[in-house]
């Protein structure tokens, strides 16, 4: 393929360069053969620009960069915003890709409403496949991990080789890195959708309205212009105002929810394993029995129905389908029980709010005490970790801080903040040891929550050249706690 055509194809200029053949596109010199689009760009530890040279000598006949940045040898793409039309560019190269594709933004709740729209249209019959925190899956449930937004190279890749092995649905996770950093451009997105926002990734974003901001780069841009918007509204402000961004842009909005139009959660009533929900749509009420617990699993199901609904789906086989939906890896996720019968759950909750949602739709079941056990993350937003133990400690009945995944900070250190909000609660740093210690004291009636790592398979130490990944499942880990209880009993 030409790099003309697909210059012209992303309203940019090829120039000189326009009768070179495109091989590939690379934001790594690493990656860089001969053919390749180099992509350039300024992050927050590396600047893409110094490395300009090693790709155009190993083959780069193009570099996406700012206008000021120098480029010999290669014919420069000057943008003021260069991972845009970097995107543009790849977007172009990378086909086929997926006919319909929808979109997931908010704090919490991604992972699992991408997974539940992959699963519905499964049920449906759809060959569809999603993309984010867990990896990709695909229509045969295998997964690759990933990140929660891969890198534009990777993600658009992702989605031609689903489109050739015949995927023609995707669900993925768009995080506020992500859109912010254009790592999700280029593709037409039919729909999207906005679970809700607190606090998170402060250590990225400035403020609440900056990270508020680079979430609406999904309704204001991302989108399409003839697309919907799928919104959960909970009573809270950002939802509103999420909803002015896509009416503003003129997309159809969706909502769903205790207050929603469209989709109305009219009752929920906890059960011991599942919930049952009273929803209205299209002037009719229909009960429906959710095999997942708490509440928020229940917004996270009905956002997902809105997703499927928005983009063709039968309503009624669609809220029927939501009574076989599986549950999500590492989000309020069974591991185990222990000798008393005590149910042990992992979630990946790592945020106050995360923290406090699921610990509400837990408590429902909690006929003893609930225990708690989680940390805070290094090298991530110091403001969340006091207010993380406040929640702990004021909504459960047993808190056990311990460590997540330190990474260049001193883990003692870290324990302490979320111990300035929960100043009664217990301190083992050892995670493997404080998830014994909670396993150990669970009573009949008692939960255990080991919260903050969810699906993670390892626990980052250090930071730069000296980080370490040490193998970690916390849902293996509770486990192997529990069958050490039975054979200490035997």
């Amino acid at each position: 393929m030409k790099l003309g055509r697909i210059a012209g194809e992303a309203g940019l200029d090829a120039g000189a360069a326009a009768d070179s053949t495109v091989t590939g596109f690379a934001i790594d010199h690493r990656k860089v053969a001969p053919g390749t689009v180099f992509g350039a760009f300024q992050g927050g530890q590396v600047n893409g620009e110094d490395f300009i040279p090693a790709a155009i000598e190993a083959g780069a006949i193009a570099v996406v960069a700012r206008p000021e940045a120098k480029v010999d040898g290669a014919w420069h793409i000057a943008d003021p915003q260069p991972r845009r039309a970097f995107a543009r560019l790849a977007s172009q190269f990378f086909t086929p890709v997926p006919e319909t594709i929808v979109a997931v933004t908010g704090t919490n709740g991604k992972t699992s409403t991408v997974e539940m729209t992959r699963q519905l249209w499964r049920m449906a019959g759809i060959s569809a496949a999603s993309i984010g925190t867990l990896g990709v899956t695909t229509p045969d449930e295998s997964v690759s991990t990933g990140l929660t937004t891969p890198d534009i190279v990777t993600f658009l890749a992702n989605m031609s080789g689903l489109a050739r092995e015949g995927v023609t649905h995707v669900a993925f996770e768009a995080s506020s890195h992500g859109l912010s950093q254009f790592r999700n451009e280029g593709l037409r997105v039919s729909a999207g959708a906005f679970t809700n926002l607190s606090r998170d990734h402060l250590d990225y974003h400035a403020d609440m309205e900056e990270y508020f901001a680079a979430k609406m780069r999904l309704f204001d841009e991302v989108v399409a212009a003839d697309g919907t918007a799928v919104i959960w509204r909970g009573g809270e402000g950002w939802a509103a105002r999420a909803e002015e961004h896509a009416r503003k842009r003129g997309l159809r909005v969706l909502s769903v929810g205790d207050e929603g139009e469209d989709i109305r959660l009219v009752a929920r009533i906890p059960g011991t394993l599942g919930q049952m929900l009273e929803i209205e749509h299209g002037g009719m009420r229909r009960k429906v029995a959710l095999p997942l617990i708490g509440a928020y699993q229940a917004s996270n199901a009905l956002v997902a129905a809105g997703l499927v609904i928005a983009t063709g789906g039968d309503p009624a086989q669609t809220f029927d389908s939501l009574t076989r939906l599986q549950p999500v890896r590492g989000r309020l996720e069974r591991a185990a029980l222990n000798r008393a019968g005590a149910p042990v759950y992992v979630d990946y909750a790592h945020t106050p709010d995360a923290l406090e949602a699921a610990i509400a739709a837990l408590r429902p079941h909690v006929e003893g005490r609930l225990v708690v056990v989680f940390g805070a993350g290094g090298d991530r937003d110091q403001g969340k970790r006091a207010e993380m133990g406040r929640v702990a400690a004021e909504q459960a009945d047993v808190v056990i801080v311990t460590d997540d995944n330190p990474r260049g900070e001193d883990p003692a250190a870290i324990r302490l903040q979320v111990l300035e909000g929960a100043p009664g609660a217990q301190e083992i740093g050892d995670r493997r040891a404080a998830i014994a210690a909670a396993v150990a004291m669970a009573r009949a009636g008692d939960i255990v929550l080991v919260a903050g790592k969810g699906h993670e398979q390892g626990q980052i130490i250090g930071s730069g050249d000296e980080m370490r990944v040490l193998p970690f499942d916390d849902v293996s880990v509770a486990r192997e706690a529990a069958a050490a209880m039975m054979g200490s009993e035997a």
